[in-house]
């Protein structure tokens, strides 16, 4: 699915940018079906695959170096006993990561640094936050929906949960996704440096803020998105009134999931979204 977007560029003329997402697939419930959860991969993953991997950075480039292991998140989450949920796995754009020497690869948005104060790619995160918003939109009215992801896929989830409580995309366009559950393991939040002003102002974006049930996980020995950036985030969270929010860290734990972790994901989405068994 192509999505194009406006910029501004020399004069008064304006370029189209298009976002070409891959593959979604999708994971059925097996029991019945309650909530539907979109599930999003990290950077250079896809809607079906999930690999760990280590960067190395050179001083004139990023070279990918090794996988640890790879294996399918449909498979993983299947697996999980949560027979309620339907998983919805899609694929994000390729496309030149700055970060990564602006190689192409598969990214929910464009990223030159993990840092508070760094750029963001609004345009990216709005054409994602967007496509993953349509494919909530045609889920039954009596579903719970939710979104969920690792590293970038947390990040890409972060920035939906604050167009929920906001109201809108960056670009000003409406949000009119009713998200009921957020997941981000070992990822950050973009935008996390202006968002407290943003929600102040409104109190209706307060109140959706706080409304949301957000869980965050992350390793403490992460070297790929090191743990301070999830600190960092679940305090600018906290702080711009997302109070119903979860914080757990995983002691001498590296940028991967582990069954501990995935244990209280599904815990804590069964209290959250009331589901049965």
């Amino acid at each position: 699915m192509s999505y194009s977007h406006n910029t501004m560029g020399s004069g008064s003329r304006t370029a189209r940018r298009t976002f070409d997402f891959g593959r979604t697939h999708v994971v059925r419930p097996k029991g019945k079906h309650q909530a539907t959860i979109v599930w999003l991969h990290g950077l250079g993953d896809n809607g079906s695959r999930y690999c760990f991997f280590f960067l190395y950075f050179s001083l004139h480039f990023p070279i990918l170096i090794s996988f640890l292991f790879c294996y399918s998140w449909s498979q993983l989450l299947e697996s999980l006993p949560l027979p309620n949920i339907k998983w919805i796995c899609p694929t994000a754009p390729t496309r030149p990561v700055a970060l990564l020497g602006g190689f192409p690869y598969t990214a929910w948005f464009d990223v030159s640094e993990l840092s508070e104060n760094g750029p963001d790619d609004w345009e990216g995160l709005d054409a994602s936050a967007a496509h993953i918003a349509n494919l909530l939109s045609t889920e039954p009215c009596d579903v719970k929906v939710g979104i969920g992801g690792f590293s970038m896929g947390a990040a890409m989830a972060l920035y939906s949960a604050t167009a929920f409580a906001l109201g809108r995309y960056g670009n000003g366009n409406p949000y009119n996704i009713n998200l009921r559950a957020i997941v981000g393991l070992s990822g950050w939040l973009p935008g996390s440096r202006c968002l407290r002003n943003k929600i102040e102002v409104s109190h209706e974006a307060a109140r959706r803020a706080a409304s949301l049930p957000i869980m965050l996980g992350h390793g403490t020995c992460d070297d790929v998105v090191p743990y301070k950036h999830g600190e960092i985030s679940a305090h600018s969270l906290n702080v711009a009134g997302f109070r119903n929010l979860t914080f757990k860290n995983y002691e001498g734990i590296g940028h991967y999931t582990i069954p501990k972790e995935m244990n209280e994901v599904c815990n804590w989405l069964t209290a959250r979204l009331g589901l049965e068994g």
